[in-house]
C-alpha cells in the first residue's frame, strides 16, 4: 500500500470551484466511508477547511486511486470531474506524506505559519479513527505530521510570526490605525457565527478594543456562550438585520450552505441606519467563510466594503504594500527555514522506518533459521547423549540460543542501518546468500496469510 492525497486549496483553485468543493458536517463522514469502501483502498481520511479539501487514502494502485477517488469528490462537491481535474493537485508517496506534514506545519496555508491548520489535522484524524478508516500507514504517518506540527510551533518563531486568518482580514478591513490606539478603538464589531473561526474572531475583537460587540448565531444557546467568555453580547439570526445597522464591522464564517447574508437583508439595514450614530463610517464586511456568508453583489451597495477569501487571496493586495502579505504574513525567512527543515527531518523518520521494514523478511528469515539450526542441534545431541534431564535440557538451549542471538545481532541491526542506502538492495541479498536464506521463505514472512485472509469470507457466507 502507498499514500496517496487529492486535493484543493486556495493555492490551485479559484475561490467560487473551492467553495462548490467544500465538503461540510455530515457529507465529511459520508465521503469518508464511500473511499474507504473503494476497492483497493485500506484506508482514509478528509480533510476539509476553509481553504483546502483534501482526501488522503492507503492505495495498492496509483491510477486507480486516482480515478475513484477524483469521481467521489467531484460527486460529493457538484463539481464536474472536469473542473475538478482543472484545479486538483495529485501527490503519491513520500511526496505525499511530505505534503501532509508541510500542511500540518502551517507551509501550505494562506497564510503561512497559520496554527489553526493543525487543529484542523488533529480533527480530521480524529474522525477518521472514530469512524475506522484511519488505516496503520494513515495513522503512523498522520502522527508524525502533528509531531512535525507541534515542532514547529515550539522550537520555531513561525507560530508568533505567522497571523491567522481572523488577524490579517481584521487589519484589512480596519486599516491604518494610531499604533498608540487599539486596532477597533471606536469600532462596533458584529460576528456572525459561534464556531472555530468565529470564536476567533471574537477573541481577537475584544482584545482590540471594539467599543461594542455582538454575536450571532442560528442557535443563540451557542453564541451566548461565547459572547460570555468576552463580555459581548448574543442574538439569533432572526435580529441580524438590526444588529447589522448598528454595526462598522461584521465579521461571519457560519459554515452554512447558502448566503446567510444577502443584498436585500444589508439594504434594509442600511435603511434603518442613524446616519449621527454611524458618524459617517461606512460599513465593512470581512466573510471568512466558505462557502461564502454574504452574497457578492453586497459589495455594490453604496457605503459598503465587502472583504472575502477570493480579496485576501489575492496576490497584489489593495495596495503595493499588500503584495505578497497573504503567504508569508509576518513570517521570517529563518523561520520559514527552520519548518521547513523540521518536515525534512521528521519525513526522513517516515522513509527510514518504510525501509527498515523493507528489510524485515529478510531478518525474521534469518533468525527463524537459526532457531531451526538450535532445535536441530538440540535434537542430535539428544540421540548422542539420551535422553536429557529436562531442567539440563533447558539449560543447553538457552545458551545455545543466546549464542546465536549474539552472532547474529551485529548483521540484523547493521542491515537495518543500510535499509535507507543507495545499495540497501545489495546489503539484503548478500545476507540471504550468505546465510543460504530461501527467497521463497523470505516472501512468506512478509505477504498475508492466505489462509487467514481467506477465513472471514468463508466465515460470512455460513
Amino acid at each position: 500500500m502507498s499514500l496517496l492525497v487529492v486535493g484543493l486549496s486556495h493555492a490551485s483553485a479559484p475561490v467560487t470551484t473551492l467553495e462548490r468543493a467544500v465538503v461540510p458536517g455530515d457529507a465529511e463522514v459520508k465521503l469518508l466511508h464511500d473511499v474507504h469502501t473503494v476497492r483497493g483502498v485500506a484506508g482514509a481520511l478528509v480533510l476539509s477547511t476553509c481553504n483546502r479539501v483534501e482526501i488522503y487514502a492507503d492505495v495498492d494502485s496509483f491510477h486507480g486511486g486516482v480515478a475513484s477517488i477524483c469521481e467521489l469528490l467531484a460527486r460529493h462537491s457538484g463539481l464536474s470531474l472536469s473542473e475538478l481535474t482543472g484545479s486538483a493537485y495529485v501527490h503519491y508517496s513520500d511526496r505525499a506524506a511530505q505534503h501532509l506534514l508541510a500542511v500540518a506545519c502551517g507551509l501550505e496555508s494562506m497564510v503561512i505559519g497559520e496554527s489553526q491548520i493543525l487543529g484542523q489535522v488533529r480533527r480530521a484524524v480524529r474522525l477518521a479513527r472514530q469512524h475506522g478508516t484511519l488505516s496503520r500507514e494513515l495513522s503512523d504517518v498522520s502522527r508524525v505530521a502533528l509531531r512535525a506540527g507541534k515542532r514547529a510551533h515550539t522550537e520555531t518563531g513561525i507560530d508568533a510570526a505567522g497571523q491567522n486568518l481572523v488577524t490579517l482580514g481584521l487589519d484589512r478591513a480596519v486599516g491604518p490605525r494610531d499604533a498608540d490606539l487599539p486596532l477597533l478603538r471606536a469600532t462596533r464589531v458584529l460576528v456572525v457565527g459561534a464556531g472555530a473561526m468565529s470564536s476567533l474572531a471574537v477573541a481577537n475583537a475584544a482584545r482590540l478594543g471594539a467599543t461594542s460587540l455582538q454575536v450571532a448565531n442560528r442557535t443563540i444557546g451557542h453564541a451566548q456562550r461565547l459572547a460570555d467568555k468576552y463580555g459581548a453580547t448574543a442574538i439569533g439570526l432572526a435580529d441580524l438585520e438590526s444588529a447589522i445597522a448598528v454595526a462598522d464591522l461584521v465579521v461571519t464564517c457560519t459554515g452554512a450552505i447558502g448566503h446567510v447574508i444577502t443584498t436585500a437583508l444589508v439594504s434594509d439595514a442600511l435603511a434603518r441606519r442613524d446616519s449621527a450614530s454611524s458618524n459617517g463610517r461606512g460599513l465593512t464586511f470581512l466573510d471568512l467563510a466558505l462557502p461564502r456568508d454574504v452574497e457578492p453583489a453586497v459589495a455594490d451597495l453604496p457605503g459598503v466594503r465587502l472583504i472575502d477569501i477570493a480579496s485576501l487571496a489575492s496576490t497584489g493586495g489593495e495596495s503595493d504594500d499588500d503584495a505578497g502579505q497573504v503567504r508569508t504574513a509576518l513570517a521570517s525567512d529563518a523561520d520559514i527555514i527552520a519548518v521547513r527543515r523540521i518536515v525534512a527531518h521528521e519525513l526522513s523518520s517516515i522513509l527510514k522506518a518504510d525501509q527498515a521494514a523493507t528489510v524485515a523478511p529478510t531478518v525474521v528469515a534469518l533468525r527463524a533459521k537459526a532457531a531451526t539450526v538450535v532445535e536441530a542441534e538440540l535434537t542430535r545431541l539428544e540421540r548422542r547423549l539420551g535422553d536429557l534431564d529436562p531442567k539440563m535440557r533447558q539449560e543447553i538451549a538457552k545458551s545455545m540460543g543466546r549464542i546465536a542471538d549474539k552472532l547474529l545481532h551485529g548483521p540484523t541491526v547493521r542491515i537495518k542501518e543500510l535499509a535507507g542506502s543507495p545499495d540497501a538492495d545489495s546489503y539484503e541479498i548478500a545476507l540471504r546468500v550468505l546465510f543460504e536464506l530461501d527467497p521463497d521463505t523470505v516472501q512468506s514472512v512478509g505477504r498475508p496469510d492466505d489462509d487467514m485472509l481467506a477465513w472471514p469470507a468463508q466465515e460470512s457466507e455460513t
